[in-house]
């Protein structure tokens, strides 16, 4: 068993006019090396990917060799979905009677690919539908591209989903039992993915890149917001910045996502859908990384690298952002881009 990790942090930073008291931040005990964690509605069960032995080996430098797993964040009622391929992102649905997760395990004798290296994602990865405990599974994509990225509305109605097809990267939707598949984003040089609905069930939080800059590293990313019907699309950052893995906070205004600094030191940042600077949240010598905040607005979870190498032994932490106000109580509708 794991140790808890609890490391005291106590930074004051200053976030458009107000001050911000970070406190603490602990590594969930009892789980293996993990990552792309998501809470559950009640704010309390986590989903994520999980290294698991009996998962496929993904091979040397490759990502992946991991398995769906669902816990508390206190790391107890530990439990795994699905036994057997590869599986990637997942999420919870609303009502927490169903989940959606990428997997595999249908397409075991497809090459594995590698879940880092988007011109080598695994062809063989398919969106399914079960029971929290992995029953009743139901498959919803059957096909020979990359689907993965995936989320759910938070009124129920909508699966988001990203899926690559000949090399190109787009956003796609379909209802929650699979029917009424419709692409969301039509564009060849942009690579959008890591689609996230707001909280009015309509707007879309997603991160993109462009082919043209592939070979600039760190690679700029842009954060964007799109309705799910393909309009209104909005540009939220403006600079050459990786911004990356962003994520909606449940008062439908603030982000969390990853920049890079100084010394390629991989850290989470608050941004604002409106405009201004964002607020950096984790101050780490190694790569911090995939944040989610809870539904009630209190909680931020990520991946920390905890070994000497780049990603090297990666394990999801909680920290207390309860003094940020990011809660569903301060929504007021999605903000306009105002610079």
């Amino acid at each position: 068993m794991k140790k808890l990790i609890s490391l005291a942090i106590f930074i004051l930073v200053q976030n458009n006019g107000y001050a911000i008291n970070i406190q603490q931040a602990y590594q969930i005990p009892n789980i293996a090396e993990s990552a792309e964690a998501y809470y559950a509605p009640d704010s309390i069960h986590i989903i994520a990917q999980v290294q698991d032995e009996t998962a496929q080996e993904p091979g040397p430098g490759k990502a992946g060799g991991a398995l769906t797993y669902i816990f508390t964040d206190q790391g107890t009622d530990i439990f795994r979905v699905n036994d057997h391929g590869q599986d990637a992102c997942s999420f919870f649905f609303p009502d927490m009677s169903k989940i959606v997760w990428t997997s595999t395990r249908d397409n075991m004798d497809m090459p594995l690919g590698n879940w880092s290296d988007d011109s080598d994602y695994p062809q063989g990865s398919e969106l399914y539908i079960s029971n929290l405990d992995g029953s009743n599974i139901k498959r919803l994509t059957n096909n020979e591209y990359y689907e993965a990225e995936v989320s759910v509305s938070p009124d129920g109605e909508w699966i988001v989903f990203g899926r690559q097809i000949q090399g190109n990267m787009d956003l796609w939707k379909m209802r929650s039992d699979g029917s009424e598949e419709q692409q969301i984003t039509f564009t060849e040089d942009l690579q959008e993915g890591a689609p996230f609905y707001l909280p009015d069930s309509k707007t879309i939080l997603y991160r993109a890149w462009r082919n043209s800059e592939k070979n600039i590293h760190p690679t700029p990313m842009t954060v964007f917001t799109i309705h799910h019907d393909g309009t209104h699309r909005t540009q939220r950052t403006f600079d050459d910045d990786m911004n990356w893995a962003p994520y909606p906070a449940p008062d439908g205004k603030h982000y969390v996502f990853v920049r890079i600094v100084e010394g390629f030191n991989w850290e989470i940042f608050l941004g604002d859908l409106s405009g201004g600077e964002p607020t950096r949240l984790t101050y780490n010598p190694s790569f911090d990384g995939f944040p989610a905040l809870s539904p009630d607005g209190t909680k931020l979870i990520f991946s920390r690298s905890t070994g000497e190498r780049f990603m090297a032994g990666l394990y999801t932490f909680v920290m207390d952002v309860s003094s940020l106000n990011l809660g569903p109580e301060n929504y007021q509708g999605i903000p306009d881009y105002s610079p």
